[in-house]
This record gives C-alpha cells, sequence and structure tokens, in this order.
C-alpha cells in the first residue's frame, strides 16, 4: 500500500507527530504497548517510513496487522524473507501414523489442510476432529503446541489442520470477523466444511463424531461453523475465541475483542465501530469453552457470552426446559487453578462447559512449549476437549 506522504522528511518533525499521535490514541484509553492496538501504532510508523520519514521511537515496526494474537518476533532473512521460527522437536512429525498435507477447493477458492491418521483407529468408522489455529499459527504450529496427534493415538481419531494462508489474511488469521465468513456455503465456513465432508468420504469417518475446536481467532471460527453446519459437527471447543456475530469488521472485532461494552470508547468511536446488526446463535451444539480471566488479547467476557449464546440455543431447542448448572474449583498438576461450570439437560447429560482459567493468558492451556502459545500449567484442555466430545451423542445428518 502507497501512503500519500509526498513532502520531504526534512520538513516535517517525525518525533513530534509519533508522540502526537501516542498522546491522542492513549487519551482514547488505548493501550499502544501490546494488543492489537499495536498493530495500529506500527501501521502509522510504516506510512511514515515510506513517505522518508524515520520512525523516532526506534522500534520495530511490524510486517502485519494482527487483529487476535499479537504476532511473535520474527527474524529477517536474506533479501528481506521472514525465516519462520524453528519449533523444537517433540515427535509429532515422527509419530507413527501419518500426517499430511493435502488441499481443497470449491467456489470460495482453496485452502490447504494437515491430515493426521493414526496407526490405530478407534472402529470402521473413526470420529475426527477439525483443530483450527490462531493467528501467525500454522496447522504444524498448532499440532506442536496443543499435542492433539498424541490423543489421536490414544483414542484412535483422525485430525484434520486447515491452514490459513498469508494471502487470505496477512497475519493468517481466520477471517470470523467478516459478514462474508459468518455464513452457511459461502467463505471460509464453506471451505472447512468442504475439506470436512472430503475427508469424511475418503477415510470413512463417522459423519455423526465429527468435532471442530480453535484458539482465538480459530476458536471464533469454530463457533462459526456450530453455528452455520449444525448438523456436521456434533460438538465445538471455542479456546479464547469468541462469540457469533460478534463483529463485521476490523474496528468492531477490535472492540469485540476487548469485551465490547467494556469502558473503551475510544475502540467503539473508531470508524466502522458501530454496530451492524448482531447475528444471533440459534443452533444448540455441545460446546467446552476455555478462557483465561488475565486474556488481555481477547477478554474473557467472550468466553462468557460464548456461555450465554448456547444457553440461550439449548433452551429454546428444549421448550425452555432448565439447564442444570454445577460448579468444580480445582488446581491442575501444573498449579493453575481454574473454575469449571457444567451446564447438564434434564438427563445430566452435559451440553456446555465453561473452564475458567485463573491468572491465564491468551494461550493453549497445558500446551506443549514445542508449539506457540501455549500454557503448560494447564488444565490440559486438549485432554478435557476431547474427554467432552467422545462423550457426546452423535449430531443429525450432516
Amino acid at each position: 500500500m502507497k501512503y500519500p506522504f509526498s513532502a520531504p522528511a526534512q520538513a516535517f518533525d517525525a518525533r513530534a507527530i509519533n508522540e502526537t499521535i501516542q498522546r491522542a490514541l492513549a487519551s482514547a484509553g488505548l493501550d499502544t504497548t501490546s494488543g492489537p492496538m499495536r498493530s495500529v501504532t506500527e501501521t502509522i510508523r510504516r506510512a511514515l517510513a515510506s513517505g522518508g520519514l524515520a520512525a523516532a521511537s526506534g522500534s520495530p515496526v511490524a510486517s502485519e496487522s494482527v487483529i487476535d494474537v499479537m504476532a511473535r518476533v520474527v527474524d529477517v532473512g536474506h533479501g528481506g524473507q521472514i525465516a519462520p521460527k524453528p519449533i523444537p522437536s517433540t515427535g509429532e512429525a515422527e509419530r507413527p501414523g501419518s500426517f499430511e498435507t493435502r488441499e481443497f477447493s470449491n467456489h470460495a477458492g482453496a485452502r490447504s489442510y494437515k491430515l493426521y491418521v493414526p496407526v490405530r483407529i478407534a472402529a470402521a468408522t473413526p470420529p475426527m476432529l477439525v483443530m483450527l489455529h490462531g493467528c501467525t499459527q500454522s496447522a504444524d504450529d498448532f499440532a506442536a503446541g496443543t499435542q492433539m496427534n498424541r490423543l489421536a493415538d490414544e483414542h484412535g481419531f483422525l485430525v484434520v489442520y486447515p491452514e490459513q494462508p498469508c494471502d487470505a489474511n496477512a497475519s493468517k488469521c481466520w477471517n470470523w470477523f467478516k459478514a462474508e465468513d459468518q455464513m452457511r456455503d459461502a467463505g471460509e465456513p464453506s471451505l472447512i466444511a468442504g475439506i470436512v465432508r472430503d475427508v469424511v468420504t475418503r477415510h470413512a469417518v463417522d459423519p455423526r463424531r465429527v468435532f471442530v475446536a480453535g484458539l482465538s481467532a480459530g476458536a471464533a471460527m469454530a463457533v462459526i461453523l456450530g453455528e452455520t453446519y449444525p448438523g456436521l459437527f456434533a460438538g465445538v471447543g471455542a479456546h479464547s475465541g469468541l462469540p457469533y456475530g460478534s463483529a463485521h469488521d476490523i474496528p468492531s472485532a477490535m472492540a469485540a475483542m476487548k469485551g465490547g461494552r467494556s469502558g473503551l470508547p475510544g475502540l467503539k468511536s473508531m470508524p466502522g465501530a458501530a454496530a451492524a446488526p448482531r447475528r444471533k446463535a440459534v443452533q444448540a451444539v455441545p460446546i467446552i469453552v476455555f478462557h483465561g480471566d488475565r486474556d488481555h488479547t481477547v477478554q474473557q467476557t467472550n468466553g462468557a457470552e460464548i456461555v450465554q449464546q448456547a444457553r440461550d440455543a439449548h433452551l429454546v431447542e428444549a421448550a425452555n426446559a432448565t439447564l442444570r448448572a454445577s460448579t468444580q474449583i480445582g488446581r491442575s498438576p501444573g498449579g493453575r487453578s481454574y473454575t469449571r461450570t457444567v451446564h447438564a439437560d434434564a438427563t445430566g447429560e452435559s451440553r456446555i462447559e465453561f473452564w475458567t482459567l485463573h491468572g491465564a493468558g491468551h494461550a493453549w492451556s497445558g500446551g506443549s512449549a514445542s508449539g506457540s502459545y501455549t500454557d503448560g500449567a494447564g488444565p490440559d484442555a486438549s485432554a478435557e476437549m476431547v474427554r467432552f466430545f467422545l462423550a457426546l451423542p452423535r449430531a443429525g445428518s450432516a
């Protein structure tokens, strides 16, 4: 993108310009040192640099806008190419099953994905879990961090990792905040659903035992898939994500990530942040939600709202029959305290679980340091999601 700065650099005081912008953003209550607003600041610095103005702060310039997790620091190699951060080996690539890259395309475009098939599967028609990475992550990174392939070996299910390319989103975020990517048979939901159907057919997967889970932007997209394809997915897992229909563009996405109504008028007054009519979740798909109460990238109120949407949908489906909530307070082996609330129907079957991770930030709980955005203190979100999914009844017709 070309920025309209045509005057000679020496005619301007870059430091003064930066300081003025910083003061203006700070007066709106916006933290420009971390989280999504950091990328706004870096965009301004790039604009100054493109016009021949040096950024006075000396801070590194981000290479992309991130509206989900903060971008990791990356090394720039020869020719200005970004060198990927090496991921320590955890044996994921050496597991006994196959881990192959494939591609699917339809009217909405094309996406690559990785498929893990364990040596031993649970049945002639095994279950399958779809895992959606967060911003700046990849399929390999997410597999390493969540250790889901290890659990697939233990329980005999397949795992699919769709991958978002940079040409669809510069930070490789799933576009959960775009209206066209919140609908059935359109955009990214149609691509992921198409991948699922293709793998189900090719590998004789039980079409009524397909589940989807994700982190952050991936969690927001998993929630969208549960709403738009309730017959395809028997359960949803959302870690550090956002509720269905919580945004319609980047400004409203930034506001939603900060809690929407949580006292950030500067976000709500940004161009485009004025609410378009919010989509309402109506599909009663079982869901398990994890969220850290010290998550400053996607505020924990978003996890609570995912649960509320799910409760409302289940109550409508059950003709206002009450879901009974029970709460357990515990501590993981790694020392993380948590509150787990289970919402069960009249038969005692768990329909919704909400894990509040006390003191945790924006990272996969119980994950391996081999992947990015993981918190080894636990509890083990991967194991708990698998436990929740495999206990669920089969979904309806896909």
